[in-house]
């Protein structure tokens, strides 16, 4: 008798949760659609491309530098000495060293500011998702900018109601 009251019990605990479930709305908005209208994306990418720019004018001298050394070495090869010749062909290599490891820490510098400047503006989106979830009622919200979601059930777009709640048309 024992054994039928808990496999009653399990049953009608697991109706209330299949139950439960059910009734949890979905949605669905394409983040990057909404992060690449908010006005305060397009002024990070503009300081990001300011900041790589003044990144890569600074290591324009570590190039011109190496096209100084290679054209040097080129127009007086011929009168070098083999000594001379290896020491300013060591010279060419620590300045393509420079030039590449300068490149290196220019892309971990942008990305790096990328990652700086675009974080208030995720967490703001985010935020504007959630409150806009928790207000229509929806329990989940799915990302349909990754493109990863091959089969859904039907759901509601929130993008219009989130760009309302951040003032972007």
């Amino acid at each position: 008798m024992k054994k039928y009251v808990i496999i009653a019990f399990v049953a009608v605990t697991g109706l209330f949760s299949v139950n439960a479930m059910a009734q949890s709305k979905v949605a669905h908005i394409n983040a990057q659609a909404l992060v690449a209208s908010m006005p305060e994306a397009k002024k990070a990418e503009t300081d990001l491309q300011t900041y790589a720019q003044s990144l890569e004018a600074d290591g324009k001298a570590l190039v011109d530098e190496y096209t100084k050394k290679m054209k040097d070495f080129d127009d007086k090869a011929a009168t070098m000495t083999d000594n001379i010749k290896e020491i300013k062909g060591r010279e060419i290599q620590d300045a393509q060293k420079r030039i590449q490891d300068y490149r290196e820490a220019a892309e971990q510098k942008v990305q790096a500011k990328q990652s700086e400047l675009l974080k208030p503006i995720y967490d703001k989106a985010r935020k504007a998702i959630e409150d806009v979830a928790k207000e229509k009622g929806y329990g989940y919200v799915i990302d349909s900018s990754s493109g990863m979601l091959l089969v859904s059930p039907s759901a509601d777009d929130i993008l219009a109601p989130v760009k309302a709640k951040l003032g972007i048309k």
